[in-house]
């Protein structure tokens, strides 16, 4: 009976490595090696003042924590404007989008479909799309990258933790060659060298010392677009 039961746990555990990709396992080497702090506000003095606008955006980020408690890339049909999946599930860009419609009214899905369908070109040609997706396009890292570059919201990227103001929108190249995106806070790593970073990376939103734990590609602060801000239909 041991030997039936021993079999069936490798027989588990291979079709598991079978099925999941790279990223999930580099996320479960991430959830080991650190240490996530939920709720918000358990550790950590403020590392650097925020403004009114800010501090919005990172309560409604770090609301998330607790409701958002999976990490589910399926692709969904959404309404629009306002799609979602719910709440219990979604991705990393899933906390910027939610995170700016509940403390601004700003919705990325118009933004960026908006602007997609006036400079499609302009947008990275990397999933064989001949036209705009209100479903998926604003869900993905590489467009909202490009967004918020076109929205002239872009900062140099730095390894100088004084350089990341609280809702500043961080993006980072992970193992596998994937993306992913986060929102910097205004509370401190257990040292006070590092602001923390809400985010989902795989087991739901949390807030995390992991700034420097991959490599930076973008950096952007929204309140650099007053048009963005605004929370118009349009911020280009």
């Amino acid at each position: 009976m041991t030997r039936t039961l021993f079999a069936v746990v490798v027989l588990v555990a291979s079709f598991a490595i079978f099925l999941i990709p790279g990223h999930y396992w580099a996320i479960a080497w991430q959830l080991s090696t650190s240490s996530f702090v939920s709720p918000p506000g358990v550790v950590g003095s403020p590392f650097q003042e925020s403004t009114k606008w800010s501090t919005q955006f990172v309560r409604a980020a770090e609301n998330q924590i607790g409701q958002t408690v999976r990490y589910d890339p399926a692709y969904a049909s959404l309404t629009f404007p306002g799609g979602d999946v719910p709440r219990t599930r979604g991705v990393c860009t899933d906390v910027i989008i939610r995170a700016l419609r509940d403390a601004h009214g700003i919705d990325l899905q118009v933004l960026v479909n908006n602007d997609m369908k006036r400079s499609f070109g302009a947008y990275p040609a990397i999933w064989g799309l001949g036209r705009p997706d209100t479903n998926i396009d604003h869900r993905r890292v590489p467009n909202l990258r490009r967004f918020f570059e076109r929205a002239g919201v872009s900062l140099p990227v730095t390894i100088s933790a004084s350089d990341y103001k609280p809702g500043d929108v961080v993006t980072w190249k992970m193992p596998g060659n994937r993306d992913h995106i986060g929102i910097v806070t205004n509370r401190s790593s257990r040292d006070g060298q590092r602001p923390l970073v809400v985010h989902n990376i795989g087991a739901g939103t949390r807030l995390q010392d992991m700034l420097f734990s991959f490599e930076i590609n973008g950096h952007y602060r929204l309140e650099l677009s007053d048009a963005l801000v605004a929370g118009g239909v349009d911020a280009i």
